[in-house]
């Protein structure tokens, strides 16, 4: 007969826990001393127990996540080369970013594995002649294809839409209602908002309050057969955080899934995660391989369906080997020596982590809340009130990292005063101010060591 290992000791209470830290206190505030309050709105206790849970939260999630490979198709010949040579080396899914529509779909995936390879397409402009011809490219196969089709996301990141409001959504109508060939063709760019400077409820809300434009705007149609298979994508940018960015995923698919019960849709949604442009650094850069690999742990354990980690130095260094290779080294090294693909919901249970994914969600239901009450995300968008909270938000952070709060090795704490970055920056780092016509204002994707790095490239330039 086998005996519980505990069945001798007494079930202690979070109550009695609690008594016996104020004791050891010795007077002490126990809030003070020992709750975090975090960024994020969320008092983080120094322990959790069965009491903080009534049950465990139920999200779908996928049983296997893919090492994805980002490729940008300056030229269509290059790009299938190295599409066959970074699946050769560890990729599993690709995604490739299309500038025209001049790059041919027949040269760009001649000779890749389409059945086995889940392909992620975002192109940089909206074409029903370009759509068509990857339907009619995809016909008879059995393929895995993603397109990101996110008029809204585009409208949000540039201030435009890519033709005008009628035109865009008469497109997107027209993808929605002839998108058999494709897995997915309706996504949603939450990375945005991370990389902003939003905190964690507001991406959440933002990323719900953004699918359910398309969800209202779909519900109207007359031919219902896109309800059947519809499957959103989020693409959703994996902050600092370890825990809290878990617990955002879960809490993401717990969201969408409440939500598309609303529509009598399928409950379940793909997600493809990056580490945040937004905490990496042009100085002490290195230190960039461990955030990502941490990020990308947390898009992993929170149940991302594919992760891109983000090279190192990609924000100051033309696309390289080795940048790539490290990048995609750290995935292999996850997966194949971690054994960080044995688990499907591997936080599942974990009192911590299950407190912070109900309370993440019900903080970003009330938010949700507000913006249809307030009629709805794109009114908001245009009338500025999303841009306005998420510079609160991205200010408040700002001003941590600034005092030295908020701290970022190598940069603003334990730096190094001989690195020297002038001679080694190819892209241009910083935010980049483009005076030109907008609609509406922008969301501006801005990392906190920005003004930093621009006062030590000053001082490096002065010698």
């Amino acid at each position: 007969m086998k005996e519980s290992l505990f069945q001798e000791f007494e079930e202690v209470s979070a109550k009695q826990w609690k008594q016996k830290i104020q004791f050891d206190l010795k007077g002490a505030d126990y809030n003070e001393k020992l709750v975090y309050r975090s960024l994020d709105g969320i008092d983080v206790k120094p322990f959790y127990n069965a009491e903080d849970i009534e049950e465990p939260v139920k999200t779908p999630s996928p049983k296997n996540w893919s090492i994805c490979e980002k490729i940008y198709v300056a030229s269509v010949e290059k790009s299938n080369e190295k599409a066959k040579r970074v699946l050769e080396k560890g990729a599993e899914s690709l995604w490739f970013i299309i500038p025209s529509e001049d790059v041919s779909p027949e040269t760009l995936f001649a000779g890749l594995d389409l059945e086995n390879t889940a392909i992620y397409l975002r192109l940089e402009f909206l074409s029903a002649d370009y759509f068509k011809r990857l339907r009619t490219y995809l016909e008879g196969e059995n393929t895995k294809f993603y397109l990101h089709t996110d008029i809204i996301g585009n409208l949000a990141r540039t201030g435009n839409w890519f033709h005008n409001l009628e035109k865009d959504h008469e497109l997107l109508e027209e993808i929605v209602q002839n998108s058999g060939r494709f897995q997915s063709v309706i996504s949603v760019d939450a990375r945005l908002y991370q990389n902003a400077g939003a905190n964690i409820p507001q991406q959440l809300a933002y990323s719900l309050a953004h699918v359910n434009e398309y969800l209202n705007h779909f519900d109207s149609f007359k031919n219902t057969d896109w309800k059947n298979d519809f499957l959103p994508q989020f693409l959703i940018a994996s902050g600092p955080n370890y825990f809290f960015e878990i617990a955002k995923i879960r809490a993401l698919r717990w969201l969408y899934s409440t939500l598309a019960k609303e529509y009598q849709l399928p409950e379940t949604c793909h997600i493809l995660a990056q580490p945040t442009k937004r905490n990496k650094t042009l100085y002490d850069y290195n230190v960039n391989l461990l955030r990502t690999t941490t990020e990308s742990m947390s898009a992993i354990l929170g149940g991302a369906d594919a992760i891109y980690n983000i090279p190192y130095d990609s924000f100051y260094h033309k696309n390289n080997e080795f940048g790539d290779r490290i990048a995609r080294n750290q995935l292999l090294v996850m997966k194949n020596e971690a054994y960080l693909d044995k688990v499907a919901n591997a936080a599942e249970g974990a009192y911590y982590i299950e407190s912070l994914t109900k309370q993440f969600a019900e903080m970003a239901l009330d938010i949700f809340k507000e913006i249809e009450k307030g009629g709805g995300f794109m009114k908001q968008l245009k009338a500025g009130v999303i841009q306005h909270k998420i510079k609160e938000s991205a200010t408040r952070e700002q001003e941590l990292f600034d005092k030295g709060e908020l701290v970022l090795i190598g940069t603003n704490k334990f730096e190094n005063p001989q690195d020297k970055m002038e001679n080694e920056i190819e892209l241009y780092p910083f935010l980049k101010k483009d005076p030109r016509k907008t609609l509406i204002e922008p969301v501006l994707e801005r990392r906190l060591s920005e003004n930093l790095e621009q006062e030590r490239l000053k001082q490096e330039k002065a010698g």
